[in-house]
């Protein structure tokens, strides 16, 4: 966070503009990935900016101020549609900000004047429209009012421009102002420092800006750039700041100086303000005839202008209300020079006076006293005053203004003459020398165009798309178009055989490669990655073996069952048992038996016989543990030890033994308890007396025999403490029997009573350990634990077959549901297919080894398997031989569509399971979820803890199910099963380390620990305006503190009722249930008073908020030791998270609160914090083994050594075997003791070069030293860093996507394992990953910090059957930041336009290629009966239709279908590149169009130019990001010097050329879309703006029978004539209306002519449907984007080095390999679709599912040298395993392909004649030569790119 310092601002050049040089803005997607439900701010200023660079406003001559308006609100509503939550704010100090740079002097009034009236606008309107839209004004940033609203408003991050130019532009490249107006480049620069002046100002007070001038709105998300906040160094703060300061201030003046202001007096006087006020309080008038009278009457006096204008003006004005918004598309007129000059002042005149109006206090107050109508937006339009001064000079009006516009005529004209002294006429004037006009002739003749498309007929679609009416083209060319012959994708796969032996598929059997060999290995990782999953530690998997047919069901006993058995029996030190009461007997008691029958009845006897010894033996065994529990002095100690002996007891010893030593635990206790009393601390010992509690619930609740004695101490007992209401009737009939030990109480003197009421101990100390019991009920269909309602209510569904979508929270149980129905296709038959679907790699791991360890099945055939694993990089088993298909979206998506499978797999799907569903709102796979919904052929299982809109998310899914066919039920379940605890973390300001020491505690949570504060959830609730989240949970303390907050607080109006009283609202002895209930209570006052002003909640808040204070100085256990003093302790930087982590780390462990999991969203951050804790430790080592005890322990090391060696040298004795004796001699018991007597057993395990206890994270007894040696030496065959690898073996890990998957396994594994205590992580951990920790810590504050993300990860914390609870830490990040994330709601689910150019495509090729097999037409009928198309959009379903028609349009123009649908030419190509759209169709246009066969034709002989030129044009489609031009010289100097060259170069022209073309045709094809379209279903005028809905313009009364409201010209005075009066407006030149292109935009004289696809989706009228993400284009630099782009890929092709893509590029370290990888994978695409296109690669899949990137290919290949090594070849060849791999399909014909081609070398001569490529005839032999250097070349660029990149990255 702290990156982007001013440490390092270069002198001499502009501070501000080299500190922005050096910033690394995020491009991200602003709702989805950032902002949520959180409010921002839009600084108004940057957003007139924004919408004043638009280069369609006329502003310059034509002054189109309503068209300004337009073009605000219309981003705005952008914004709201994406559901953004903003505010706008306007700085006065600002104002000159808005203007684009190098506005002409003369302009400058019009601009300010549109920022006041839009600024006026908005401030009246959106209050009705938008409620919650607030618009503010405030003189300056630093002003106490705006400091004030911000800490009202807590506001997320500012949206602000940053002064670059546009980026992409809507129309052609117009300079429009003379360079000798005004230096540009000057005016540039400083409005740039004082923009990004600003945005740092904003970043150093921690807001993080999102730049307005750079989002691009795409389908329902808007992505943009972000610049971080930073915490200035303390030591640059202060010199930083006053220079940053300078510059702003001096900019500031220069800017002011070069922006001239008119000489005119304008400023609203108090004679003006008596004067108005007295002419207008008779009037009935509006806003815009006021400011215009005012105006024109005001300059007059001053004779700024003679009378002809101003009579001009007020015309114009009056005819403003009195034609309709379409009538005002008017040519722009021009005059000679000297009268343009007139006009120029006389305008810039009335901006003045009206702007100085409309800022005044004085004037709105006068305006709304009278109620006058805000309608200012319209008060000046340029182009129809022109208009108005040529008419009344060539006399068109007659000396007579139109009928309907006399009387306001008649009005405005004495109201000037009452006000100016000086009368009005219509008198032409002689001044203009000539006129001219940019319309001619033709302009003005809207002829009927016709629109037609190509012909297309096809069986399926055509039923679709029979309601919508597009004429066809059956012109001659056409017709003759149709007659040639299209070469079917397939065509050339048998043509010949390939040119060059060379190329022919090598054999894919060789010494690394081996898939056999590879698939076993890949097996074998997985049994070892199950086994740390399921636990069975050390013990092989017992996997149940499946059959088919019915499951049996669990008999149940007519009682409750035993035990909910689903807990683990781990860490019940804090976990002691809370299973249901009254459970049925252990087996074999006679209890149980009552329900048995005869058989099972005898059973039972013999066992109780058998019991009597076995409890006998049970009994001895404890008393000898006892003799060892008894010596141990510390009663934490003794209690913690008999904890973990009852954990490791088997079932049948617990039954026995229980009761007692939950006896015993109590007695350790209670002196325990004893202790802090004597010391008279007894609120410091209160967990202990929690303890106690739980400990006799779990007597008292147990099902195991209780003897008189047990229940006589434990009654005793809660008398003394005054716990009585944690005793309850006993579960079991109490038997006779001695106690196994005495218990001892504390010395009766003492009085061990707490000191607070049951009720209160209860809340704050024992929530934890309550019953947790809500709804559970035994079920047959589940054994391993007792389901809850909901969970059977899913398993319901399952069994009729339905669909369901389950939200419940993480740890609530969601897991078990998937494998049920992955258990009912197993058992349903051998056929049916169930596919996981999960977001990331890595889940996927974790769920195919849950299957791996939960099912085996054997298979009548070979080849069938249980599961595989499926993912883009690597594949484990046959993935359409399996029946649980575990993958990620992409690959479903593949086989779903691929024709091969819709004959044979699709048909056999019959349930998917969607994983973390919300992953449907990511902007990058989102869209392949959602299409995957609407595809899916089966019934489904959708799974999240975190949507923030389930109603409406299940609204959507119900209907998309019914149109497949599926009923879909929404299970809602919203209780955590364990509670999560936050805290802030203060960091100590010295700390001392030298190493961990001991660690203790058995409290739960981490309150008390140095530097650690709780946080009350309700402490988050700062900002009223947000409400309160619905999951904000409370557990029980946290509604006792509330509670008495509220309390505290109260008063006559806002009271706490009685009944919340917790004494009275809970019973005596509480369970969760009961808190619940109460907490749901307290909630609803808590909202009550949230949501008024008046309550006393602002104080409430306040108490629960603690004051936080910086602990001073924080030592290790050991750090007094003689060697270290203590001023040897580091001072630490409290924000820089490297010197923060060990402190906090250290502190976890004393408070046993390892394992951790530190979330850091930037992977580079990740590994720098782990690569600094790992210094620290290994310093603080070093300097351990200086001092005297290493020396001691060394020397007794040696000694241990010798004795070892004599021993070995001693024979041993062989000894006869006798009974009791094992086989290694001796029987155990003596074994053990000569062991123990060896009295060597602390150096057996000892390492001297092994990293010490007391300096490692590790847990060494969870896993042997050979075993760990194991896995490093599998982790170096892969290269990994010997950093990491030092770090594993100090217990700690690291874990992104950037990992090796190897090591990102291992982590995964040894975490689960217990060996790893500490993993630091991004957020790919969070995303369902079984990795439960005791507490999860944010580490450093991130923009990817989101609400999602922040749920998802600390749901890591406090998993079921694990901890009782959660810790959840924040170090490094704000408690305002805290507060806001806890606070915040969750984002709502938008989705994507789902039927994009390339599904339409792969639609057709799934049709053609599975001859319309029945899969095939089901799956296009389902997506296009769909009544919703997509999530969160509107639900159009003929608008949808229209477009898809026009999708179709444009396949058939680039010949990629023929005329009945099927798919032609390249096809495959663009088809297998369907996750690079819209690059895929630009790349097609140059294949299509012979470019790259002309490149290639020269690969033999100019090889490296080829390539050369080949990679620059591929760096123009693919991996495209735009680079941010560098203002500071110092920089760009840096950049030259680079190896980098950063910029792209100019794609080439010819390649250029072309790409123009597609875009033209791309252009014409959705203009023709959008023209038929809004001929079809658009019947009335547009005339309100998108925002505001306010009415603009005259609309003929006889349209509803009356005026409307808003538009009534004079406010009614003088009721309008009938509408034949508009002849009387013959005089104006109007255009004809355009169809297309909203009336707004047409103001400033545009029709239906666009120049760029940006130029038609932003200015298409209201109510076309025109979704710009999935028109097929691609922005051309420099013709339609102007920002250059970054070079990176076609850099690194040159340089093959990182450094410079860091340094120069700006490439984020840790995304380089992605993105290179990405690129590789393109190139491969390419390659293997050229060769299937060329019928050469016969042997590989059709659906190309094994291309891959090179960095994933590298890793495989490292997979298959370390198989090669570990699985001898032997095992391989016979692979007789039980599942065999079949490995991936293939063909059977690989080389025999080539012959077989030759018969059809005869169909070559009909084509002979066909026209061939591009119309040159050239004929097949040709062609195939052309295409087969094509694919020469791109394979030579490939392997050219993976060399560079394989030597980088191994």
């Amino acid at each position: 966070m702290a990156g982007q310092d001013d440490q390092d601002a270069p002198r001499g050049s502009n501070v501000i503009l080299s500190w922005y040089d050096r910033t690394r803005p995020m491009f991200i997607d602003l709702v989805g990935d950032y902002a949520g439900k959180e409010l921002f701010l839009v600084e108004g200023d940057s957003l007139l900016r924004v919408c004043f660079e638009d280069e369609r406003i006329d502003f310059e001559d034509g002054f189109q101020l309503l068209h300004a308006v337009y073009v605000a609100e219309r981003f705005l509503e952008n914004l709201v549609k994406r559901h953004c939550q903003f505010h706008i704010a306007f700085f006065e100090e600002n104002a000159e900000l808005c203007m684009p740079p190098g506005t002409a002097g003369t302009h400058r009034s019009r601009y300010l004047l549109a920022r006041s009236i839009i600024k006026r606008h908005l401030a009246v309107h959106l209050p009705d429209a938008h409620p919650n839209l607030q618009v503010n004004v405030f003189s300056s940033l630093k002003c106490s009012e705006f400091q004030e609203y911000l800490r009202l408003c807590p506001i997320h991050f500012v949206m602000a421009h940053d002064g670059s130019p546009k980026s992409i532009t809507s129309a052609p490249a117009v300079n429009h102002f003379d360079a000798d107006i005004m230096p540009a480049d000057d005016d540039e620069k400083w409005t740039k420092i004082l923009l990004r002046g600003m945005i740092r100002s904003f970043n150093v007070h921690r807001f993080n800006v999102a730049l307005i001038n750079r989002i691009e709105f795409r389908d329902s998300k808007a992505f943009t750039m972000i610049v971080e906040s930073f915490i200035p160094r303390r030591q640059t703060k202060l010199t930083m700041g006053i220079k940053f300061a300078d510059a702003i201030k001096e900019a500031k003046e220069l800017l002011e100086k070069s922006r001239q202001t008119s000489d005119i007096e304008a400023s609203f006087e108090d004679q003006d303000l008596e004067k108005v006020s007295e002419a207008f309080s008779e009037e009935d008038l509006n806003e815009s005839y006021c400011l215009v009278t005012y105006a024109v009457s005001k300059i007059l006096k001053q004779q700024e202008c003679d009378a002809f204008l101003a009579s001009a003006f007020v015309l114009h004005s009056v005819i403003i209300k009195h034609i309709p918004l379409s009538q005002r598309r008017l040519p722009l007129i021009t005059f000679d020079e000297e009268f343009e000059e007139q006009i120029e002042s006389f305008l810039e005149a009335v901006s003045e006076v009206c702007r100085n109006a409309v800022e005044d206090k004085r004037w709105n107050e006068l305006m709304s006293n009278e109620e006058f109508d805000c309608d200012s937006i319209d008060l000046i339009d340029g182009r129809l005053f022109r208009a108005v001064i040529q008419a009344m000079c060539d006399n068109s009006l007659h000396g007579v203004v139109p009928r309907a516009a006399q009387p306001d005529w008649a009005l405005l004209s004495g109201l000037v003459a009452e006000l100016g002294d000086e009368t009005l006429s219509l008198a032409g004037s002689i001044e203009p020398a000539f006129s001219k006009s940019t319309a001619d002739k033709a302009d003005f003749e809207g002829g009927v165009e016709e629109l037609t498309v190509l012909p297309f007929t096809n069986s399926v679609f055509d039923k679709h798309l029979e309601c919508i009416h597009v004429k066809t083209d059956a012109s001659l060319a056409v017709r003759f178009g149709a007659m040639k012959i299209y070469r079917e994708t397939t065509h050339w796969h048998n043509h010949r055989k390939p040119l060059n032996p060379k190329y022919a598929p090598a054999a894919k059997v060789s010494k690394w490669r081996n898939p056999l060999r590879t698939n076993q290995f890949y097996m074998k990782e997985m049994t070892t990655y199950a086994a740390s999953l399921t636990g069975a530690k050390g013990k092989a998997l017992e996997p149940e073996t499946l059959t088919v047919g019915s499951k049996r069901l669990v008999k149940l006993v007519e009682e409750k069952p035993e035990k909910a058995a689903a807990k683990s029996r781990k860490d019940e030190a804090q976990d002691t048992p809370t299973q249901n009461k009254s459970g049925g007997g252990k087996k074999g008691t006679k209890k149980a038996a009552a329900g048995l029958s005869k058989k099972e009845q005898m059973i039972a006897d013999n066992k109780e016989r058998k019991g009597s010894s076995e409890s006998d033996k049970a009994f001895t065994a404890w008393s000898t543990i006892m003799k060892g529990l008894d010596v141990i002095s510390d009663d934490q100690d003794r209690y913690l030890r008999t904890v973990d002996y009852l954990n490791a007891l088997d079932s049948a010893k617990t039954t026995f033994l229980e009761a007692d030593i939950h006896t015993y635990m109590i007695q350790s206790l209670l002196n325990w308890w004893a202790m802090y009393c004597k010391v008279n601390k007894k609120a410091e010992g209160y967990f202990v007396v929690a303890l106690i509690w739980t400990t006799v619930r779990a007597i008292c609740t147990s099902t195991s025999p209780i003897s008189k004695e047990n229940i006589q101490h434990v009654t005793k007992l809660c008398t003394l403490l005054g716990i009585t209401n944690a005793l309850t009737s006993f579960d079991s009939t109490p038997i006779d029997r001695k106690l196994s030990f005495v218990f001892k109480y504390p010395p009766s003197a003492q009085d061990l009573r707490i000191e607070v009421s049951q009720t209160e101990l209860q809340l704050n100390y024992c929530g934890p350990y309550m019953d947790r019991m809500l709804d559970a009920k035994p079920d047959p269909r589940v054994s391993s634990f007792v389901p809850d309602g909901w969970q059977r209510d899913v398993l319901d569904q399952l069994d009729a077959n339905k669909s369901v979508f389950v939200v419940a929270p993480t740890s609530a149980g969601k897991t078990f549901i998937s494998f049920y129905a992955m258990e009912q296709v197993l058992r349903a038959d051998n056929d049916g297919v169930l596919v996981y679907v999960a977001p990331t790699k890595a889940l996927v791991n974790q769920i195919a080894a849950e299957i791996q360890g939960r099912f085996s099945k054997k298979f009548p055939v070979p080849g069938k398997g249980v599961w595989a694993i499926h993912t883009r990089d690597y594949r484990v088993n046959n993935s359409t031989g399996c029946q649980i298909l575990v993958t990620v979206p992409h690959i479903l998506q593949i086989m779903l569509l691929s024709p091969s499978n819709a004959k044979s797999w699709a048909p056999r799907v019959r349930r998917i399971i969607f994983d973390e569903i919300h992953s449907i709102g990511n902007s990058e796979d989102g869209v392949v979820w959602e299409q995957l919904l609407l595809l899916a052929p089966c019934p489904i299982v959708a799974l999240s803890a975190t949507v923030g809109n389930p109603e409406q998310f299940n609204d959507w899914l119900k209907d998309t199910q019914k149109a497949l066919g599926s009923d879909l039920k929404m299970i809602q379940h919203s209780t955590r099963y364990s509670d999560l605890r936050k805290y802030m973390y203060e960091p100590p300001k010295v700390f001392q380390f030298s190493g961990l020491g001991k660690s203790y505690g058995v409290g739960l949570g981490l309150d008390g620990l140095l530097g650690f504060d709780a946080f009350h959830p309700a402490s988050s609730l700062v900002d009223k305006s947000r409400g309160m989240p619905d999951d904000l949970a409370l557990e029980p303390r946290d509604c006792l503190s509330l509670w008495k907050a509220m309390c505290k607080f109260q008063n006559s109006e806002y009271q706490v009722p009685e009944s919340l009283n917790p004494e009275k609202a809970l019973p005596a002895c509480i369970r969760k249930a009961d808190i619940f209930k109460w907490e749901k209570d307290l909630k609803k006052l808590l909202l009550q008073w949230l949501a008024d002003r008046n309550s006393p909640i602002d104080r409430v808040v306040k108490e629960l908020t603690p004051t936080t204070s910086t602990p001073k100085l924080l030592t290790s256990d050991k750090a007094l030791s003689s060697n270290s003093s203590a001023s040897d302790g580091e001072y630490i930087d409290p924000y820089d998270l490297r010197s923060t982590t060990l402190p906090l780390l250290y502190q976890l462990h004393k408070r046993r609160a390892l394992p951790a999991i530190l979330f850091n969203y930037d992977r580079s951050q990740c590994e720098r914090i782990a690569e600094a804790v790992l210094k620290q430790l290994v310093a603080a080592e070093t300097l351990w083994k200086e001092g005297p005890q290493w020396k001691k322990l060394m020397e007794g090391y040696e000694k241990y050594k010798e004795q070892k060696d004599k021993k070995s040298r001693k024979p041993t004795k062989p000894a006869k075997k006798t009974k009791g004796e094992d086989d290694e001699g001796g029987s155990k018991v003596d074994r053990m003791r000569e062991e123990s007597s060896d009295g060597a057993s602390a150096f057996d395990l000892f390492d001297p070069e092994a990293p010490q206890e007391d300096f490692s994270f590790a847990n060494p007894k969870a896993l042997q030293k050979a075993e760990l040696d194991e896995y490093i030496r599998a982790l170096r065959w892969k290269n990994v860093k010997e950093d990491l690898l030092d770090l594993l073996r100090r217990g700690i890990g690291v874990h992104h996507a950037g990992m090796n998957r190897k090591y990102r396994q291992c982590v995964e594994m040894l975490f689960r394992r217990g060996f790893l205590r500490v993993v630091i992580a991004t957020g790919t951990l969070s995303l369902g990953i079984n990795m439960p920790c005791a507490t999860v810590v944010f580490c450093g504050n991130s923009v990817y910090l989101t609400a999602l993300n922040f749920r998802q990860a600390a749901g890591r914390s406090g998993r079921r059957g694990f901890d009782l609870l959660g810790n959840v830490v924040f170090q490094g990040i704000s408690r305002e930041r805290a507060s806001r994330l806890l606070s915040s709601r969750l984002p709502e689910l938008t989705g994507h336009f789902p039927i994009t150019t390339t599904l339409v495509l792969r639609l057709f090729t799934l049709l053609h290629d599975s001859k319309s097999s029945p899969y095939a037409v089901r799956a296009v009928n389902s997506l296009l009966s769909q009544p919703r198309l997509y999530l969160g959009g509107q639900s159009f379903k003929e608008q949808v239709l229209h477009h898809l028609r026009f999708s179709i349009e444009y396949l058939r123009r680039n010949e990629l279908l023929g005329p009945a649908g099927e798919p032609v030419n390249f096809t495959s190509c663009v088809s297998h590149l369907y996750y690079t759209e819209n690059s895929s169709f630009a790349f097609h246009a140059l294949l299509k169009g012979g470019y790259f066969h002309k490149l290639c034709a020269d690969i033999d002989t100019k090889t490296s130019i080829v390539l050369d030129k080949l990679i620059l044009v591929l760096c123009h489609l693919f991996g495209r990001r735009v680079c941010r031009e560098v203002d500071n010289p110092e920089e760009a100097e840096m950049i030259k010097r680079s190896p980098s060259v950063v910029y792209l170069k100019p794609m080439p022209e010819d390649a250029a050329k072309i790409l123009r073309k597609h875009n033209a045709d791309t252009l014409d094809v959705f203009t023709t879309y959008v023209k038929t379209f809004a001929a079809q279903h658009i019947k009335e005028e547009e005339r309100y703006l998108p925002l505001t809905h306010i009415p603009v313009g005259f609309v003929p009364p006889s349209a509803n029978g009356k005026a409307n409201g808003h538009a009534v010209p004079n406010g009614g005075a003088h009721p309008a004539k009938p509408a034949n009066d508009n002849e009387s407006f013959e005089f104006l030149p109007s255009l004809p209306v355009p169809h297309a292109r909203s009336t707004f935009v047409a103001l400033s004289g545009l029709g239906d002519e666009f120049t760029t696809i940006d130029d038609l989706c932003s200015s298409t009228r209201e109510g076309v449907f025109l979704e710009s993400a999935v028109i097929p284009h691609l922005e051309l630099h420099p013709d339609e984007c102007r920002t250059p782009l970054n070079a990176y890929i076609l850099d690194f092709y040159m340089h093959g080095s990182l450094d410079p893509l860091e340094k120069a590029n700006g490439i984020r370290k840790a995304d380089v390999w992605f993105l290179l990888n990405d690129f590789s994978m393109v190139l491969a695409t390419i390659v293997t679709s050229i060769a299937l296109h060329l019928g050469l690669g016969s042997d590989a899949d059709p659906e190309m599912l094994d291309v891959m990137g090179a960095g994933d290919a590298a890793e495989n290949e490292a997979d298959e040298k370390v198989a090669a090594t570990i699985i001898p070849d032997a095992l391989a060849t016979s692979a007789a395993t039980a599942q065999v791999a079949a490995p991936i399909r293939k063909s059977k014909k690989v080389v025999d392909d080539w012959d077989a081609g030759e018969d059809a070398l005869v169909a070559q001569e009909d084509y002979l004649k066909s026209e061939g490529l591009n119309g040159t005839g050239a004929t097949d032999d040709e062609e195939y030569d052309k295409l087969m250097n094509v694919y020469k070349a791109f394979r030579q660029l490939k392997s050219a790119f993976d060399e560079k990149f394989h030597a980088i990255f191994a």
